[in-house]
């Protein structure tokens, strides 16, 4: 997964995503969830230190830039649980 820089609006929710050298602007309003973390499937105990179960995830549809005429993508952003930073999960293109 591909690390990437969240602006957020006052709320908390993104509001663009910065990528590489680009930015990308949401579109369309994101959803939010929490996943379950399957710790289970990679060791016998939870990590020593890991209290939390849960992580976050936005789904985000963005365009590049302003360009109102760029094409749609969808992204799920995933909240890195040790530095507290964002990763891109999947990404696909949305018909417009």
């Amino acid at each position: 997964m591909e690390y990437v820089f969240i602006r957020n609006r006052p709320d908390g929710s993104p509001a663009a995503v910065v990528r590489g050298p680009r930015e990308w602007r949401i579109a369309v309003e994101p959803v939010r969830w929490f996943e379950r973390v399957s710790w289970w499937e990679s060791a016998r105990r939870m990590p020593r230190g890991e209290g939390r179960v849960d992580i976050e995830v936005w789904q985000v549809q963005v365009r590049l830039g302003g360009n109102e005429n760029s094409e749609l993508a969808t992204w799920q952003l995933v909240r890195d649980g040790t530095g507290g930073g964002w990763r891109l999960r999947d990404e696909e293109l949305s018909a417009a």
